[in-house]
């Protein structure tokens, strides 16, 4: 079950990425040329917001049936967080990863309420960027280029 969830995981999060950069450069793009909000625009945030929160829920049944997850049996919190690794894999790329699924959500929430374009893309662009970046910022590179 490990390695099939594993690499759901891992691929699902190329499509994660792609869309999510799409939709954060159009928002980008739509903020700066005062482009109007259309149904394309709002496809784009959902798409970003769908895929986005089904890897998460693939990542949170991955956490749990991880080996990684029996470190914390093993050494304890504090032999995970002196190890880089253990860190990485059962504290900062899950945590790191929710609040960027947060930040995805809350983007699109806010971008709801709000009436014209120029404000529903500066949203957008705001909180979909941000996510953007932290979640390149805790992707496991090493090991997903060697999948």
């Amino acid at each position: 079950m490990y390695p099939t969830l594993q690499f759901i995981h891992s691929y699902w999060a190329y499509l994660v990425l792609i869309v999510l950069l799409i939709a954060a450069v159009n928002a980008i793009v739509g903020y700066t040329t005062n482009k109007e909000y259309g149904a394309t625009n709002f496809r784009l945030a959902l798409f970003s917001l769908i895929t986005s929160h089904i890897q998460l829920l693939i990542g949170l049944v991955l956490y749990f049936v991880a080996p990684y997850f029996q470190a914390f049996s093993e050494v304890g919190m504090g032999g995970v967080m002196k190890d880089s690794t253990l860190r990485l894999y059962n504290v900062e790329h899950p945590l790191i990863m929710i609040i960027a699924v947060v930040l995805i959500t809350i983007g699109y929430s806010k971008h709801k309420k709000k009436l014209t374009s120029k404000p529903k893309f500066k949203i957008l662009a705001i909180f979909y960027t941000i996510a953007l970046i932290l979640m390149l910022s805790r992707i496991p590179w090493n090991v997903w280029f060697n999948f």
